[in-house]
């Protein structure tokens, strides 16, 4: 039985997928710059590649700002050059005027052909420095905004910080039915507020599992206050090898020239590096043990060298299909992998992990992409 009631408990597979380095978060060594690493488009489009030879079905594109792929620009040139794996954007809510990003989203969804789902963030701006209230009431007008334009034949809001009123939805009609998929991170009152009234997919860093239980736990009593269940899912990064020991050796091999200082600097850059989530990631690794594990194979080392996600599981391929399955049967849907450097990572988990796995796209278990073509004004709908 579940921790919590969730959305899909009749699923029996998992949404596995990959991530994108699109914010120079690409390291043979934590911590250590290297050429053939940075975040090109020709290397984290290679990663998406890789990941879908390799049969994850989805890939987050992170946000942020500094060097690297803009996250959007990078998911619409992904659509020609893949086939079959979904993309889940980060999309930064205000940065774009509402409408727009309603249309630029149903837009990136029609040339996915329904391969797109949405991460919602809410940290602040590039050298904006707002009040954590104001960033989700922000966040949750942009989504009101986004689920009127995908549903609904006018968009009529009026709220604290938007205000629009008889706007045809002509333009943001998306190609899935009722739009993406909308996943979630965040740990404050009014994040979990956002996420149970609105979002589908609420995603946790690692944690013991009893704090990510105690995680969920929290999430669906809000979510239930609206009258809703929520699918869960879990981002962590992965080292696994034939043997536990070859894994916790390599663990220590890619954090064994990182300094202190450079990784401090590289944490403290991100633009979610005040927020509960990551205060968090920190605390795992005050807590750890000599070797920097919080409880059987779950590992803090990389939180050493980067913002947000900060633990890794390390182990046998035994091992790892163990805490899968764990985390499978407490309710968790979604599973967001990584591992350094990316490529090479992904090929580790695809060849000793994923033939034992069975996989679903969220999308396709939620019944949103359609057969054929909708009849939107970008498929196959009147054009007026």
């Amino acid at each position: 039985m579940t921790v919590v009631p969730v959305t899909s408990p009749d699923l029996d597979g998992a949404e596995v997928s990959w991530f994108s380095a699109l914010c120079s978060d690409d390291y043979q060594f934590l911590g250590i710059p290297e050429g053939h690493l940075r975040s090109s488009w020709e290397h984290c489009s290679e990663i998406v590649k890789t990941a879908e030879i390799q049969g994850f079905r989805n890939i987050l594109c992170p946000s942020s700002y500094q060097v690297g792929q803009d996250t959007l620009s990078f998911v619409a040139g992904c659509a020609p050059i893949t086939e079959h794996i979904n993309m889940l954007a980060a999309v930064r809510c205000g940065e774009m005027q509402p409408i727009m990003l309603a249309r630029t989203i149903a837009t990136l969804d029609h040339m996915l052909k329904g391969r797109l789902t949405v991460n919602i963030i809410s940290s602040n701006f590039p050298g904006e420095e707002a009040d954590s209230s104001y960033r989700y009431q922000r966040s949750r007008e942009v989504v009101q905004i986004l689920k009127q334009a995908w549903t609904r034949d006018e968009i009529n809001h009026e709220g604290q910080v938007y205000s629009f009123k008889g706007l045809t939805t002509d333009p943001a009609r998306p190609y899935q039915t009722g739009g993406p998929l909308l996943y979630f991170g965040g740990y404050s009152p009014d994040a979990l507020d956002l996420c149970g009234e609105h979002c589908d997919v609420y995603l946790m860093w690692p944690e013991k599992t009893e704090e990510l239980e105690g995680r969920m736990k929290a999430v669906n009593a809000v979510a239930e206050k609206y009258d809703r269940t929520l699918d869960y899912g879990l981002r962590v990064h992965m080292i696994v090898r034939d043997t536990e020991q070859e894994a916790r050796e390599y663990a220590d091999y890619i954090v064994s020239k990182l300094d202190a200082d450079q990784g401090k600097e590289i944490r403290e850059r991100a633009l979610d590096a005040k927020s509960l989530g990551v205060s968090h990631q920190a605390k795992n690794r005050d807590v750890a043990d000599d070797d920097g594990y919080i409880e059987q194979n779950l590992w803090t080392g990389v939180g050493r060298a980067r913002s947000g996600c900060g633990a890794a599981l390390v182990g046998s391929t035994d091992q790892i299909m163990s805490k899968i399955e764990t985390y499978q049967k407490m309710g968790i849907r979604a599973f967001i992998f990584s591992g350094y450097p990316h490529i090479e990572e992904a090929e580790h988990f695809g060849s000793r992990v994923m033939p034992n796995l069975k996989t679903i796209s969220l999308p396709h278990a939620y019944g949103r992409v359609p057969v054929d073509t909708p009849a939107t004004p970008l498929g196959n709908g009147v054009r007026r």
